[in-house]
């Protein structure tokens, strides 16, 4: 695959970024190195190799989702800057 100056415009366009003259030149040396490495890899022969799906054969070892109260009701109010009996006072947010 060839990468010429329309491709890196359209890369740079998509990405929001801005190219010029050595930039551009090190931009596509980059992206032809890149494209030459997976055309190398391309060539090997992957018969008979199992796809990669997890990096190792660990099983997750999770604990019981249970709901437990950890602070009560009146601690949780008690470092709020404002509150309001049972809630905390923000500031309002939206207009109606």
């Amino acid at each position: 695959m060839e990468v010429s100056e329309a491709l890196i415009d359209h890369i740079a366009h998509l990405s929001r970024l801005s190219f010029e003259g050595p930039e551009k030149d090190a931009i596509r040396q980059d992206l032809q190195r890149m494209i030459a490495f997976v055309d190398k890899l391309s060539e090997l022969d992957t018969t008979g190799v199992e796809p990669l799906i997890f990096m190792s054969e660990e099983v997750n070892r999770l604990r019981e989702d249970v709901a437990v109260q950890s602070i009560s009701h009146e601690e949780a109010l008690l470092n709020a800057p404002k509150k309001d009996s049972d809630y905390f006072r923000i500031p309002k947010v939206l207009d109606k």
